[in-house]
């Protein structure tokens, strides 16, 4: 009888049960779906050892996340439920139900909804799964060679452990919840929810000035001082602080703006009477006014979420955009191996804060080394620890091959660089790009680089040599943005340099950017390098910072039996005199690069759209829940302008008008937020290059109104049929 019962109600009241089904099915369906990872990349043909476990360890953290995302929305939307049906269940008790029979009803309508959310979640997530397989590969930049239909039970048990922890959480809510309402409560609820408070106009506009003006002060502080990260150490702290300033600022100024709004809309609206008066106009916008003062918090808490979501993916996606497209530039060979010479600031940081002793085996470099012929030693094993003692002899698979050795602009033994970037923008007159404010970039200046050696490179990436005098020079960067612009800016203008009492003149009118690379990296290598003729380089002694070696390798080799060669090389340690005067740096091959850039920009972009749906989904979820509450809270309300002779249509657009504002207004500012955080972001990685975010703004803006609008337009015709039945019943009472 009881199941019956409960079958019925949940039929009846389909309406009331649909937003809550369709979050929870969403919920259901992306939890499956990103639980499958593992499978996902081990059939998109992702082979990198440890990749899977990495993102499985990574998702694995993120499920929590999503758990209580989940069981918050869960228990919002049970609690939008139960106030609607309170009524219903305080008739059950009048009829003589006990109220354990009451909460058992309850206990099975939720048993009901959530069993069927379940299956079409599960459902809906298979097939997700098997799509974001090949979504997966794109990423990733890699080929399905044998796709077949997966179901992973790890990811079904997860799934169903996580949806039974919240049934009983819910559940044991809704019997507290019955346990401790009295009967009048329960059959008073709809009355006592009509309950309207507005706040004194002034004060609202006051807070909302208050509010605008906040905001505005922090926007200009986040332009002005940017992200902390680039600030040094003496200052990092203060940097810090004013970061977190800038951010209680935003956050207090984006509540007291929700709080003042309602003031805000009803006095400005008051004022314009050819509107105010229109139609149902005024009825909307005491409506506003009284429904914004209840969800100011929420709006505010909304709108930052969808702040975080939108920058979030933006930025991730944006980011993994500009390594993708700079990633030729920032691998000119096959591979590359660095050797770090020691300077008089790494053997006192070694005798201050790391090990004396370790410092005493260390010598200051004063020459570099030929990296070429130092390439010997023992093959060790895939697990870098066993040695197979087999010799190993880079001429086998070397073709081409060059290195770039790189000096600091003081002599040996001194300090203070004498070419500086910071310099360079006073004599432009111009600043200092913000991604070097207040960093340690001027500490160790501009590198310095035989010509015959950047012309040799030049030659082995099939480009022309680049006649450079004894009195000249030429700026390199592999960066672009804004560095590579500065330098171009500086040898466009004529500008002198001054290196060991030589003054330069520009060889060119550009810098170098697409053969600037010294060694394969990730985000470049070069971030300024100025080149002279070797006869003035001998001449400077400068002091030796870095060598790097870059070999193609034979015509007609394969790459992965080169890669493999040599790949696995235990390295002799380079001896001055018994002393060590620098150690090896990173090797990478040309493959590994690409390899890796792929897989971590891959990851990047799938856990930021991971995130930021989540998000919006929570919000789209909690925005329409709160609009079907007030729809039933103002049902009444419909009744009344329904019997006075309000067209239906009109009352309609009228609550249609209210939701788009709660819907809206929170995007806007979030969107608002969003843009600024993004142009300092944006300046801050324009070190690394140009960043172009049109495509992915684009990208976001579609995935993002798709869920946002989605639920937006279910609200919308749940709210329909709400009016619409509260309207025929206008004459029952």
């Amino acid at each position: 009888m009881l199941c019956k019962l409960a079958w019925g109600n949940v039929r009846r009241a389909g309406r009331d049960y649909l937003v809550y089904l369709l979050t929870l099915t969403l919920g259901v369906t992306v939890f499956y779906a990103f639980n499958t990872m593992s499978m996902q990349v081990d059939i998109a043909g992702i082979d990198e050892e440890g990749l899977a476990q990495v993102m499985g360890s990574v998702l694995g953290y993120l499920t929590y996340f999503l758990a209580g995302v989940m069981a918050f929305l869960m228990v919002y939307a049970n609690n939008f439920i139960m106030k609607r049906r309170k009524k219903e269940f305080g008739l059950y008790q009048v009829l003589g139900m006990g109220r354990g029979r009451v909460a058992t009803i309850m206990a099975l309508e939720t048993v009901i909804v959530s069993v069927v959310a379940f299956v079409a979640g599960i459902a809906l997530g298979v097939g997700l799964s098997q799509l974001m397989t090949f979504f997966t590969a794109s990423l990733f930049k890699t080929q399905i060679a044998n796709f077949h239909f997966f179901f992973s039970v790890h990811a079904f048990n997860l799934t169903l452990a996580c949806m039974l922890v919240m049934f009983v959480l819910t559940l044991l809510l809704n019997l507290r919840a019955v346990r401790r309402t009295k009967l009048i409560e329960l059959m008073g609820a709809e009355r006592r929810n009509e309950s309207i408070k507005t706040r004194n106009p002034w004060i609202a506009i006051a807070i909302f000035v208050v509010g605008v003006v906040l905001v505005g002060v922090a926007y200009y502080r986040l332009l002005r001082d940017g992200f902390p990260l680039t600030a040094t150490d003496s200052k990092l702290q203060e940097a810090m602080n004013q970061f977190g300033i800038t951010t209680a600022m935003v956050t207090v100024g984006t509540f007291a703006l929700f709080w003042g709004l309602s003031g805000m809309f009803i006095k400005l609206l008051q004022s314009l009477r050819g509107v105010y008066w229109r139609g149902l106009n005024m009825f909307t916008v005491r409506q506003l006014a009284a429904k914004v003062n209840t969800v100011c918090f929420s709006m505010g808490v909304i709108a930052m979420i969808l702040f975080l979501a939108i920058t979030s993916v933006t930025c991730g996606m944006s980011i993994a955009n500009v390594m993708n497209e700079n990633l030729e530039r920032y691998t000119p060979a096959d591979m590359s191996q660095t050797y770090i010479y020691y300077t008089p600031e790494t053997l006192d940081y070694y005798k201050e804060y790391v090990n004396p002793s370790e410092a005493d085996r260390m010598v200051l470099a004063d020459a570099t080394v030929d990296l070429y012929a130092a390439w010997h030693g023992e093959r060790k094993s895939a697990d870098n620890n066993d040695e197979t003692g087999k010799k190993v002899n880079i001429a086998d698979v070397a073709g081409e091959h060059v290195q770039i050795d790189s000096y600091l602009s003081y002599p040996l033994g001194g300090s203070g660089p004498s070419v500086v970037a910071g310099e360079m923008c006073k004599a432009m007159g111009e600043k200092l790009p913000k991604a070097l404010e207040g960093s340690n970039a001027d500490a160790m200046g501009l590198f310095v680089t035989p010509a015959s050696q950047y012309n040799k490179l030049r030659q082995m990436m099939g480009e022309e040599p680049v006649s450079i005098g004894r009195d000249q020079y030429l700026l390199t960067c592999d960066m672009g943005g804004e560095l590579g612009e500065l330098y171009t800016k500086y040898m466009t203008g004529g500008h002198t340099l001054t290196l060991g009492g030589h003054e330069l003149k520009p060889a060119t009118d550009k810098s170098d950017e697409d053969t600037a690379a010294i060694a394969n990296s990730a985000m470049g290598s070069n971030p300024g390098t100025v080149v002279v003729a070797d006869e003035l380089l001998s001449q400077l002694n400068l002091q030796p910072y870095s060598s790097s070696l870059l070999v193609n390798y034979k015509q007609g080799m394969d790459t992965t039996e080169a890669d493999e060669s040599i790949k696995y090389t235990l390295l002799d340690n380079l001896l001055v005199d018994g002393k060590e005067p620098g150690s090896w740096g990173v090797f990478i091959t040309r493959s590994e690069m690409y390899t890796q850039a792929a897989q971590m920009n891959g990851m990047i972009s799938y856990l930021a759209i991971y995130i930021g749906f989540v998000l919006v989904v929570a919000c789209a979820a909690i925005l329409s829940i709160q609009q079907l509450s007030n729809v039933a809270d103002g049902s009444r309300s419909y009744r009344v302008l329904a019997q006075i002779g309000c067209d239906d249509r009109q009352i309609r657009h009228s609550v249609m008008a209210q939701q788009a504002v709660f819907f809206l207004f929170p995007l806007a500012v979030g969107l608002a937020h969003s843009f600024v955080a993004l142009k300092v972001i944006i300046e801050l990685v324009s070190i690394f290059g140009s960043m172009s975010i049109g495509g992915t703004v684009g990208l976001t803006c579609a995935i993002f109104l798709a869920a946002y609008g989605g639920y937006f337009l279910v609200t919308y015709l749940m709210s329909a049929g709400m009016v619409q039945a509260a309207i025929a019943t206008r004459y029952s009472e």
